[in-house]
Order: C-alpha cells, then sequence, then structure tokens
C-alpha cells in the first residue's frame, strides 16, 4: 500500500495520522510506503521558482539555503527579526511561483480563486484537469517512479484541511486516469467533518473507491482483508518519514494520547457540532509508549495534538517525566492554579502550553459554556510564567454573546496579563453550521459550496464580522501593552514554533 499526504500544510512535522496509519500496518505484517508530497511538493516549487529579477526575489534566492540552514540549526529562532527574515524570504518564493494566476501558494495555504476547496464540483474539476495544479510536474514524476517499481494495488490520501483538498483531488485524478486499477481510499480529519455534516456518498463518482472516517487504522486494515491484532493499538510509526527536509530545528514527533475533546461542552466546538466521541488512551501507557519513542527516534519536541490534553495524561507525565521537551492544549483549569503542579509540569518538560481562553468577559465564556472562570486564568498564567512554562493564548472575537463592550473586557484582561503571555493567536469566530450557537440565528453564506462546514450570520448584537475585523486592527492589535506580544507572532508557522522562542531562544536541540 502507498499513503500519501499532499500539499499544503505546515512544513514543519511529520503527520500524526500518517504515523498512526503506519504504525498499524506494520504491526500487521503489511507492505506500505509514505509520501510525504506536502514537503517535498513545496522543495520542489522553491527550488525551481523562476526569477522575476525583483530584488525581493534575486534576494530570497540567493540566500534560500542559509535561509533553511538556519530553521534547521536554530539560529534563526535566537531573533525575531532573523527568523521573520527568512521565513518571509522562503515564502517569496513560494508565492512567486505562481506568477499571472489566480492561484496563491503560501508556506501554510492554497488559494485557488477560480476553484474552491468546499465546492465537490470544483473538486472533480480539479481531479479531472490535474495537469493544471502547480504541484503536477512534481507529482506525475513522483508516483510515475515509484509506481513502475512496486506494484501497489491500494493508495490512501489522508486530507486533512483546507489547504490540502484541490491538490489531493489533483493526485486522485492523475491517479486514477493513469492508474485507474489502483484502489484509491481518502481519510483525514476534513474528509471525517464532511462526512459527520454532509456525507459523500457517490458525491465524488468513480474517483474514489473508498472513504474511511474518524481514526483510520482498523478500518484500513479490514478494508485490506487483514486480521486485526486483539489489543492495545500499535505506536505510531516514524522511521517511515524523511526527517531532514522538515523546516524545524531538530525532528518533531506529534501524537496525540485522545481524540475528541474531554470537556466537549463549549457551543461552537466542532467536535461538539459533528459528533466526535472522546476516546482516551490510558494516560500511562500513552507516556510510557511516548517515551519509547523519543528513545527511538531522538526528537528535538514533542507536540501533544490532542484538542486538550486531559489532568490525568499531564498528572502521568508529572509523575513519569519525558526525555524530551513537549507543548500542547490544555484547558486553564483548577490544576493550574497550583504551583506545584505547574512545577511538576515543567519538570516533566513542558515548554509551552496553548490555553484557549476567548473572551475576557466572564458572562461570555458562561454563555458558550467554556466551563473556566477568569480567575483560574490569571492564576493558571501566574504560575506558568514562574514556572518557565511559555503560554500561548488563543483570543475569538465575534461570537454570538460579545458586544463590543465585552470585547473592550477582553482587550483588558489580556492588557493586565500582559506579563505572563508570550503569544497570542486572535481569531474571528466561524460560526459551525451544526453547533448550538447557530440555532435562532439568521444564517448567510460564508463560504460558496456543498462542502461548507461554517456560515456566517446576523449578529444579534451588531457585531458583525466587518466591525470586529476593525475592532481587532485598531484597538486589540494596536494597545500599546498588546501590541508587543502580537508582534512575537511567528509568521505561518505561528504555535509550531513558538515553542522554539519559548525554550531559551531556541537551544532546544
Amino acid at each position: 500500500m502507498l499513503l500519501i499526504y499532499p500539499p499544503i500544510s505546515k512544513p514543519c512535522e511529520p503527520p500524526i495520522g500518517i504515523a498512526r496509519l503506519a504504525g498499524a500496518l506494520y504491526a500487521n505484517n503489511t507492505g506500505f510506503d509514505v509520501i510525504d508530497a506536502n514537503i517535498e511538493g513545496i522543495y520542489w516549487l522553491i527550488k525551481n521558482t523562476p526569477s522575476l529579477g525583483d530584488r525581493w526575489t534575486m534576494r530570497a534566492t540567493k540566500n534560500l539555503d542559509v535561509n533553511i540552514a538556519s530553521i534547521k540549526n536554530g539560529h534563526a529562532f535566537k531573533n525575531m527579526a532573523r527568523y521573520k527574515k527568512a521565513v518571509y524570504e522562503i515564502n517569496r518564493l513560494l508565492i512567486v511561483s505562481q506568477p499571472g494566476q489566480a492561484i496563491k501558494i503560501t508556506l501554510t495555504d492554497y488559494e485557488d480563486k477560480a476553484l474552491s476547496p468546499v465546492n465537490s464540483h470544483d473538486l472533480i474539476y480539479a481531479a479531472c484537469n490535474f495537469e493544471k495544479n502547480p504541484f503536477y510536474v512534481y507529482f506525475s514524476h513522483r508516483l510515475k517512479n515509484i509506481l513502475e517499481k512496486k506494484d501497489y494495488k491500494t493508495i490512501g490520501i489522508s486530507i486533512n484541511y483546507l489547504s490540502q483538498a484541490l491538490c489531493g483531488f489533483s493526485i486522485i485524478g492523475f491517479l486514477r486516469q493513469n492508474y485507474p486499477h489502483i484502489r484509491i481510499v481518502i481519510g483525514g480529519s476534513l474528509i471525517t467533518s464532511w462526512m459527520g455534516n454532509k456525507g459523500l456518498d457517490n458525491m465524488f463518482g468513480d474517483l474514489v473507491d473508498y472513504i474511511i472516517t474518524g481514526p483510520g487504522e482498523i478500518p484500513l486494515l479490514r478494508l485490506l482483508g487483514k486480521d486485526i491484532k486483539q489489543g492495545i493499538k500499535p505506536a505510531p510509526l516514524y522511521d517511515v518519514f524523511n526527517r531532514d527536509p522538515y523546516l524545524s530545528p531538530g525532528f518533531i514527533i506529534p501524537y496525540n494520547t485522545s481524540t475528541g475533546c474531554y470537556w466537549g461542552r463549549c457551543t461552537f466546538c466542532p467536535e461538539r457540532a459533528e459528533g466526535n466521541r472522546y476516546i482516551q488512551t490510558d494516560p500511562l501507557y500513552a507516556v510510557h509508549e511516548l517515551s519509547d519513542i523519543i528513545d527511538h527516534t531522538g526528537p528535538c519536541l514533542i507536540h501533544l495534538t490532542d484538542n486538550a490534553v486531559s489532568p490525568a495524561v499531564m498528572k502521568a507525565l508529572i509523575k513519569n517525566p519525558l526525555p524530551a521537551p513537549w507543548y500542547g492544549f490544555a484547558r486553564a483549569n483548577k490544576d493550574l492554579t497550583d504551583m506545584d503542579f505547574c512545577m511538576g509540569l515543567k519538570r516533566s518538560g513542558c515548554v509551552m502550553l496553548k490555553l484557549g481562553v476567548e473572551s475576557g468577559d466572564q458572562s461570555v465564556l458562561d454563555m458558550m459554556n467554556k466551563g473556566i472562570v477568569l480567575e483560574d486564568v490569571v492564576g493558571a498564567l501566574e504560575n506558568l510564567k514562574k514556572a518557565g512554562i511559555g503560554t500561548y493564548v488563543y483570543i475569538l472575537f465575534g461570537t454570538p454573546y460579545e458586544s463590543k463592550e465585552s470585547a473592550r473586557k477582553t482587550i483588558d484582561f489580556i492588557a493586565k496579563n500582559h506579563k505572563n503571555i508570550d503569544f497570542i493567536n486572535c481569531a474571528i469566530f466561524n460560526l459551525p453550521l451544526n453547533s448550538p450557537d447557530a440555532r435562532g440565528l439568521e444564517i448567510r453564506e460564508f463560504y460558496k459550496g456543498d462542502l461548507s462546514l461554517y456560515g456566517d450570520f446576523i449578529h444579534p448584537k451588531d457585531w458583525g464580522r466587518l466591525k470586529v475585523r476593525r475592532f481587532i486592527e485598531k484597538e486589540f492589535k494596536g494597545h500599546p501593552l498588546i501590541k508587543p506580544i502580537i508582534q512575537r507572532q511567528p509568521p505561518f508557522f505561528t504555535s509550531n514554533h513558538a515553542p522554539f522562542f519559548a525554550i531559551s531562544q531556541g537551544k532546544v536541540c
């Protein structure tokens, strides 16, 4: 079997979904290969970008190898200005790779003004016209070379983000036309969301043979006719990835101890809207398995990809510290108001926690059923700062419960606690169409397409997207105590690279 991960997603670490599928196939004696077409395709584009003759592009071309090396050896992380220069120059080569076309490619996104990734007809068009895709020369040669050497019966394509959809279907179209005998299977978090909200049966006709939703290990093995070994699921396998190309100062291991969210009650949560169940691996088993993986792979950083790392897992980590630094998403609950608990997290290897604060107005949090108290958030931020653990705070403006006055309370909260906040992710609310928040609201089309998962709405408090966007740019980002935090945001890679700044200016490895 061949597993493919299409462009574009952040090229800083291997995909956890493919790693878990690889582990399951290996444990069940099934031959397979993996192509991370995302990182390979990005390198192919930046190495083959035509020169436009402008100074920026010429400088970016000249400095390409130096910029890539500075990210990989960690030197770029010692100075934010140096880091931004390196990242923006690398990204420049992706942007100019499609001169005069409707397609815009960056290190983290793929945008086609003519085709929408949430329109099934456009996805089919991309598949039928695969030679128009910017990555066509790369993936056609890559796939021809490997398919000439091995006779694969099944090819699986993992599509997790909208930025991967059009490229993923272009690859599907190429395979279907040139290798019609090969069975094509698609899966990934985006496919799972579409199935949960829309249903995809027969939507893509003969392009796709099978669709797998949710964790794909068992369904894939069953599809391949394997007798599934009973017991605890196999560990993810990372040896199948080429460690060298990823744009990070060392090999990052993504690992999840759970699927779904253990809280699962926020009104705006996509997990709740899609009805995804929470499944937690035994915390002690997960920690021991992760320690074994670290001993085998020697990573520079562990990325816990759980929607929220549970208190039980944190306690297991405190009792069994990892031999590598780690970071992940967490809820600002009572545990983090305990200084001893935070110091234990530090000793366990924790270098940064991402905290979904969302609002500085307690009444808004209560109506969102967020389940956190701002007083606890303040205590958590103070303790994490004292413990030497970085904080990456998520703020969400424009929810149905927020007013301009509520938004200003968020500014006041962030400003008051600015010394204890290292990074901020500020976003405008997108309404999941199947969420409780959608009830009673006048919904408008947000993305044009039959596969759209989100919608716009008439805000009940006259606090629409345009007003929110202006507020963020002028009042929030312009606040003298908040502006320096905003400026610390690593462009493109955001929270995936933030830990390297949180750990002694990038001296991780």
